[in-house]
C-alpha cells in the first residue's frame, strides 16, 4: 500500500516550518543569494526563476505522496531562510503503517547557519515523526564527501551507520548524471528521548 506524506505547519521558538508553496520562491532566492560556500554538495536554487522551478519540482514529488517539503521561516524576521522536507516514507509489508521516514533536501541561508534554526527544525521534524506518526526510525543522508553536513547531522544526535556506495544522485556541479556515495545517519525510537533532551538543551542556549 502506498503511504502519502502530508506535513503540517511545525512551529518552534526560532523557526516555523511551512509547507512549501510558490509564494516562498522569492524568499528562497534571497536566502540562496547569500554566501553559497556551503552548497557545494547540495541542490539549492540560484535565482528567483530557479527557485520557482525548485518549488514546482518538489510539488511534483509531493503529488506522488513521497515528499512533504517545507520552507524554513525565521520567527525573528519572518523571512524564508531555507528549505527541508520529509522524504521516502516506508511502511510495513502489505500495510499502510509508516515505520520509517527520511529528512532531506535541507539547506539554510548563510546568515541562518549557527543560529539554532537547524537544531530546532530537526527537533520539530523528529518530534512529529516519532510522536505523531509513531515511526521507529528517521534517517538522514548526505554526500559522503560533505564533511560539514556530516558534522551537522551528527550534532543533532543522529548516529552514523555507514556509506551506501553509488546510491543516489550527485548534486556537485559537473557531476550531472553521476551517482554519489551517501553517508547514512539515523535516530531510532529507543534513542529519541535522549536525543530530544539534548536538542532541547542545545536550543535553549540560543537567544530569541
Amino acid at each position: 500500500m502506498a503511504y502519502r506524506l502530508q506535513g503540517p505547519v511545525l512551529e518552534g521558538r526560532l523557526v516555523r516550518l511551512e509547507p512549501l508553496e510558490q509564494r516562498h520562491a522569492a524568499g528562497l532566492a534571497r536566502a540562496a543569494a547569500e554566501s553559497r560556500d556551503s552548497y557545494g554538495f547540495t541542490w539549492v536554487p540560484s535565482t528567483e526563476e530557479s527557485a520557482a522551478e525548485y518549488v514546482a519540482t518538489q510539488h511534483g514529488r509531493a503529488a506522488e505522496g513521497r515528499l512533504a517539503p517545507y520552507a524554513q521561516v525565521s520567527r525573528a524576521t519572518g523571512r524564508v531562510v531555507g528549505a527541508t522536507a520529509f522524504w521516502d516514507p516506508r511502511t510495513l509489508p502489505d500495510t499502510d503503517v509508516l515505520y520509517a521516514v527520511e529528512i532531506g533536501f535541507t539547506w539554510l541561508a548563510a546568515s541562518a547557519q549557527g543560529t539554532g534554526i537547524n537544531a530546532e527544525a530537526k527537533l520539530l521534524l523528529f518530534r512529529h515523526a516519532f510522536e505523531q506518526w509513531r515511526v521507529s526510525r528517521v534517517d538522514l543522508k548526505t554526500d559522503a564527501r560533505n564533511a560539514r553536513s556530516r558534522a551537522a547531522i551528527a550534532a543533532v544526535g543522529a548516529r552514523f551507520e555507514g556509506v551506501l556506495r553509488k546510491s543516489g544522485r550527485s548534486w556537485v556541479p559537473g557531476e550531472d548524471g553521476r551517482p554519489r556515495d551517501a553517508a547514512v545517519f539515523s535516530i531510532v525510537d529507543d534513542e529519541w528521548p535522549q536525543a530530544k533532551a539534548a536538542l532541547q538543551e542545545r536550543i535553549a542556549r540560543y537567544g530569541t
